[in-house]
């Protein structure tokens, strides 16, 4: 294992042991560091973000971090491929079933789960503000997609956010059989 992967190894732990939204937590923090919108931070501004957070990284470790995810050559951390990597991985079971529930949703079959395949799979009828007449039941399906939309809430979840979403939920688990179990629950697969 070579320094960066150890640097993320650690990252990774500090994160889970802020429990299943330990990951999402550093998402959404790095994107509020993110002020100019590029999805990239420097060195120093991963390196001081991750010290607000209490992990500290020195400046060979931040630099290691950002050339490894820079994928523009711009000197910059990649966001969405460095959380990524920081999700721990997942077993084939996990995967596949992941898949599944993605795969009931994406009712076109396009790869991209948006409201319209959202409807009759999914129900926002009986929610209190559609009864109440201050929300559509397409505002709760966006609502519901928006869970899952790791990046920009733009109405479209791909595999990979829903994938994204459900390892942080998975390192909370402790066995396939658990998780597999859940996921079929959930999703009456």
């Amino acid at each position: 294992m070579d320094a960066v992967d150890a640097t993320v190894e650690r990252l990774r732990a500090q994160c889970l042991s802020r429990g299943v939204s330990g990951i999402r937590s550093l998402a959404r923090f790095f994107r509020r560091l993110d002020q100019d919108g590029s999805r990239a931070l420097d060195a120093r501004e991963l390196q001081r973000g991750l010290a607000e957070l209490g992990m500290l990284l020195d400046e060979a470790e931040a630099e290691g971090v950002c050339k490894r995810w820079d994928r523009d050559g711009s000197g910059t951390l990649d966001l969405e491929e460095f959380l990524r990597a920081l999700r721990p991985p997942m077993s084939q079971a996990r995967e596949a079933v992941i898949a599944a529930a993605f795969a009931k949703l994406d009712r076109s079959g396009d790869g991209v789960v948006t409201v319209d395949d959202l409807r009759g799979v999914y129900s926002g009828r009986a929610h209190p503000k559609v009864q109440s007449g201050e929300w559509r039941e397409d505002d709760v399906l966006r609502c519901f997609l928006d869970t899952f939309d790791s990046s920009e809430k733009d109405g479209q979840v791909t595999l990979a956010e829903f994938q994204d979403y459900y390892s942080g939920l998975s390192a909370s688990v402790d066995t396939d059989e658990e998780f597999v179990a859940m996921m079929t629950r959930a999703w009456q697969l």
